[in-house]
């Protein structure tokens, strides 16, 4: 990924630390919050340092391949994409889409005072996805604030 572009989008949300955590990570919480923005998205693997994740799309095979550099429970999580994957459930490391794809970072980061919790989300990709980012995170990030605070 030659160029990149770093993004950043946050939340302030009505919970403590460990119940925002929860309802990001967890499977049935993370579709319905991710699905604002991005419909039928779901991931299958362990949110977990140095395991693999799949974020899947809607037809749940298509999506990308992630690593988690990176976990602090209730504090930190890093993703870095190492592939995309087809249709198919095939990994494409090679196309022209994948190489641009390829290296982008996901961090999210949970800091709590006085009972809310900020959540940041520090995106580094390639520019060519920087639309898509924009238009589905603050919904996402929304959604997920409104799912903590009920």
């Amino acid at each position: 990924m030659p160029t990149t572009k770093a993004l950043q989008y946050s939340v302030t949300i009505g919970a403590p630390r460990h119940k925002v955590w929860t309802t990001m990570l967890e499977p049935a919480s993370y579709k319905e919050w991710v699905g604002v923005s991005w419909p039928g998205s779901r991931y299958v693997g362990e949110w977990k340092r140095d395991a693999s994740i799949r974020f899947l799309g809607s037809d749940g095979q298509g999506g990308t391949l992630a690593t988690i550099d990176d976990l602090r429970p209730h504090e930190h999580v890093l993703a870095r994409h190492v592939a995309v994957l087809n249709g198919d459930g095939s990994e494409d490391r090679d196309s022209e889409m994948a190489r641009g794809w390829i290296g982008t970072t996901e961090g999210y980061t949970f800091t709590e005072q006085d009972g809310k919790t900020r959540l940041s989300v520090d995106i580094v990709t390639s520019p060519q996805w920087e639309s898509m980012f924009n238009d589905g995170w603050p919904a996402a990030l929304d959604k997920l604030k409104e799912l903590c605070e009920r």
